[in-house]
């Protein structure tokens, strides 16, 4: 396996030019009253602050900003020491997104204060049934920064989302740090990060707390070419979630590849580590090492089942000509699941070359939400949710796959869909060195199933 393993922060942390004067919003008119609409004040200052060359749009603290879209040029630091409320008004909106900045070189977004999304005021009610909040047709991504150059975003922390939260697209030479973000767990579509089309990108230290997947990696449709998603480090986070705590995908339109998640702790999640090939895109060179985590069951809207891992090649659709999975190392991680590891391929797309080594994985039933379940979605191809028992490892439709010292375990509560330690179906090429468990329910089921 060919991994290429990187870490961005020497080359990146300290790449910004000095900011050399102040722009500090209230000099241009901004109220910080948190009623009065202060957009326009602030772009005067991000304007005035480019026109010199660059410098620090000062957002003071101690005052409540009410904000829409906000355009960030080249060489500013947008520095947030005070709160931004953004605007919940669709007309006051100039895009998608709050923070927004395009083509911008040498762009930071930095300082200890806090934006709040607002979540509620875009949605229609809660239902108690699905136990989520049901959204409005639009509603804002806090932050769109498409094709930026040399951007650090830092210290900052921001909630209540009320869509994705950090959107990174077809940028490169990007530092996410230090980064908070508390978003509501049980609003939908409420992404931390998402790098998609980047390249050079290292995100660390960041806590995410979020209802959608906490950071995801992918290549979304677009109408402009802004190339491979590569060379991404994400290390030393924690995070919360009710789907993936670390994924790539399930937009796979291109080539994603060179990927490091390492030492990161996953407090919750319905799908510890993920990767959704679904699209015409390539994955390879994916490196998932020193990561703990939970994965348990939500209630049936939410994407994922529980599952510890979920590696999947499966089209969106018959029309799907899909990419290819391979070159993927799982080392030294552990964790409680309610779901099996998945490597789960398809007659369409062979998933290959895939190594698990010093994996350990306790499963146990612990919530309420039914089990013995895949979950397979997005597709039309193969069932999206696929009733299945629930073996530690589930291997289908793929090829040289290796266990090296894995280990299930099971806890107290074993319901009866819980099954072999491992199964594995039309898996060539498998090998075991110092696999290790029994089945949930000896002596009705063999340790290792393959057929």
């Amino acid at each position: 396996m060919k991994a290429k393993l990187f870490l961005l922060g020497t080359l990146l942390a300290l790449n910004f030019p000095v900011t050399a004067k102040t722009f500090n919003v209230l000099d241009y008119g901004a109220k910080g009253d948190g009623i009065a609409l202060d957009t326009a004040a602030f772009q005067r200052a991000v304007d005035a602050a480019a026109d010199a060359g660059g410098g620090m749009v000062l957002v003071p603290r101690g005052k409540k900003f009410l904000v829409a879209t906000l355009a960030l040029k080249s060489g500013i630091d947008f520095h947030l020491d005070g709160e931004l409320l953004i605007s919940t008004n669709q007309n006051d909106y100039a895009g998608d997104g709050v923070l927004t900045a395009s083509n911008a070189a040498n762009l930071t977004i930095s300082g200890g204060g806090k934006i709040s999304g607002r979540s509620l005021a875009f949605m229609t009610g809660y239902d108690a049934t699905n136990e989520w909040w049901l959204f409005k047709d639009w509603r804002p991504k806090m932050f769109v920064l498409t094709g930026c150059t040399n951007l650090a975003v830092r210290d900052l922390t921001f909630g209540d989302a009320p869509f994705w939260g950090l959107h990174l697209l077809g940028c490169e030479n990007v530092l996410v740090e230090n980064v908070t973000v508390n978003n509501r767990l049980d609003v939908p579509n409420d992404d931390g990060i998402d790098p998609d089309h980047c390249r050079n990108v290292e995100i660390r230290n960041c806590h995410v707390t979020c209802g959608d997947d906490a950071i995801v990696i992918k290549s979304t449709r677009q109408t402009n070419e802004f190339g491979d998603c590569a060379n991404i480090s994400v290390h030393d986070c924690v995070l919360r979630t009710q789907d993936a705590g670390l994924k790539i995908g399930t937009e796979t339109t291109g080539s994603i590849h060179d990927i490091l998640f390492e030492r990161c702790k996953i407090l919750s999640s319905s799908r510890g580590l993920c990767i959704q090939l679904r699209d015409e895109g390539s994955i390879s060179n994916v490196t998932f090492r020193a990561i703990k985590f939970v994965a348990r069951h939500f209630s049936n809207p939410w994407w994922g089942h529980g599952e510890a891992m979920s590696f999947t090649a499966i089209p969106r659709n018959e029309q799907t000509k899909l990419g290819k999975l391979q070159d993927v190392l799982v080392e030294n991680v552990s964790g409680q699941a309610e779901n099996s590891v998945r490597v789960n391929g398809s007659a369409a797309s062979r998933i290959e070359n895939v190594r698990l080594k010093n994996v350990a994985i306790k499963f146990a039933c612990w919530t309420k939400y039914p089990g013995g379940l895949f979950d397979n979605r997005p597709t039309k191809v193969l069932p999206p949710i696929e009733p299945h028992a629930t073996p530690g490892f589930s291997l289908r439709c793929a090829d040289g796959v290796t266990l090296d010292n894995c280990t299930v375990t099971w806890g107290k509560n074993l319901p009866d869909y819980f099954g072999s330690a491992l199964e594995a179906e039309d898996a060539h090429d498998l090998r075991l060195t110092g696999f290790q468990g029994e089945a949930a329910h000896p002596p009705r089921d063999t340790a290792i199933w393959i057929h």
